[in-house]
């Protein structure tokens, strides 16, 4: 058992483990930091039963294949580059979040507050949705950094049909609020999700 979780294994689930930790515990605080203790749930955590799901099969992928096929765990230069995707979708995320300060929020807005600005500058002058885009690379780089070939490409068709499905809705709603300005920002910004206008 112990030569199971040698060091390949060790790291990369390591890995895995303090990049869920981090993604949602940061999530939160940002939340808290942004609007105040009264206005966060543990909601502003984003786990749900289909990301843990989803988790807990990326494990088993991970788990079979180091106990029947330990070689293709030992990929250094994918795990790597799922790493620094990782790296980058968190990078990408959180300056959503920051940039748009009490205007980002967990949940679609059906209806306009005051203080919902049209956020086009910072890392919103090169993607519409950058937290999408942020946590597309980061699900898909999970998956990667395991060396999770089924993985890899069950969480890009999932979370590419969950964000196309969400982008149209909640464009719906800040075309109602931004008017033309939406749309010429949607005219001239790509969404940050693939095929997703």
């Amino acid at each position: 058992m112990a030569e199971f979780f040698g060091y390949t294994a060790c790291r990369q689930l390591s890995q895995m483990f303090i990049s869920i930790i981090f993604f949602h515990v940061s999530e939160y605080i940002l939340a808290l930091a942004i609007h105040g203790k009264s206005n966060v749930t543990l909601k502003s955590l984003l786990i749900s039963k289909h990301y843990l799901l989803a988790m807990i099969c990326s494990l088993i992928e991970y788990l079979i294949e180091l106990y029947f096929f330990p070689g293709l765990k030992e990929y250094w230069w994918i795990s790597n580059f799922g790493l620094a995707l990782v790296v980058l979708g968190e990078i990408i995320r959180k300056l959503a979040i920051v940039t748009a300060g009490v205007a980002f929020t967990h949940l679609i807005k059906v209806y306009h507050e005051e203080k919902h600005q049209l956020v086009t500058h910072g890392i919103y002058r090169y993607v519409r949705h950058p937290g999408y885009n942020g946590f597309f690379i980061w699900s898909i780089g999970t998956q990667i950094m395991l060396c999770n070939p089924i993985s890899t490409i069950a969480f890009a068709v999932v979370v590419w049909k969950f964000f196309s499905g969400r982008i149209p809705y909640e464009e719906f709603f800040l075309k109602q609020f931004f008017g033309s300005d939406y749309e010429d920002y949607m005219r001239k910004v790509p969404s940050g999700i693939p095929f997703v206008r």
